[in-house]
């Protein structure tokens, strides 16, 4: 994810790429309104992404608004379909497991399936130390939740994404993988659809994972739910 940061330089890229909400409306952000009317349905209806100028969290939404501007507007057409089903205040499983991709969500993609078998099992050591040539030779990560891009701004070991894993056809860019993950989001129906990573174990991104021990730390690397 790049790191734009002015909401005026965002709107100009917002219309030059002519982004859309998930109802189709043209994109832009926007300084919080203060008229009560739901944060998702004035996206889709309107447009008008609520931004807190000077914000990281809020920018770095907007940024992951140019970066995956599919993807982004499913996860807005699909919070908005299921706020229209929600009975009562409680939020669904749905939604819960949209809020966490939007938040901490990372696009995983291969086309090797022993290598998203290896990370689907939390087999941590095998995928990123034993399998570590392969991992950089043919996964890709993208990071999509800008509550975990905020968190790499100043990053520490137990930074943790939620995957959503793509087997792909073969090698792509930033752009196929948010098609295909925009795609994919509609079958997203709880939290346990989507997998832990702990993003600094991905090879490359933290110079302390050049050493096997690294991988040792059971309190970051968890076996997890592989039972």
């Amino acid at each position: 994810m790049s790191t734009v940061m002015d909401i005026a330089d965002l709107n100009t890229q917002a219309a030059t790429r002519s982004l859309v909400s998930g109802g189709g409306a043209p994109l832009r952000f926007v300084a919080p309104p203060d008229d009560g009317l739901n944060y998702e349905l004035r996206i889709r209806d309107r447009g008008e992404v609520a931004t807190r100028p000077g914000n990281p969290h809020d920018l770095l939404n907007a940024q992951a608004w140019l970066d995956f501007p599919l993807t982004k507007a499913a996860l807005n057409r699909l919070h908005c379909d299921a706020l229209a089903r929600q009975q009562g205040t409680r939020r669904s499983a749905v939604r819960d497991a949209l809020t966490l991709f939007d938040e901490s969500g990372l696009i995983v993609s291969s086309d090797r399936p022993e290598l998203l078998a290896l990370l689907r099992g939390f087999n941590w050591k095998p995928l990123f130390w034993q399998q570590r040539a392969a991992v950089k030779a043919a996964m890709r990560f993208d990071v999509l939740g800008h509550a975990l891009a905020e968190k790499l701004l100043d990053p520490y070991k137990g930074i943790t994404a939620h995957a959503l894993i793509l087997d792909t056809p073969g090698s792509t860019s930033r752009e196929q993988c948010d098609a295909l993950a925009a795609a994919a989001l509609p079958a997203l129906g709880s939290t346990r659809d989507l997998a832990p990573v702990p993003v600094l174990g991905i090879p490359g991104w933290s110079p302390a994972s050049e050493d096997a021990a690294y991988y040792e730390d059971t309190a970051i690397f968890r076996p997890g739910r592989r039972a």
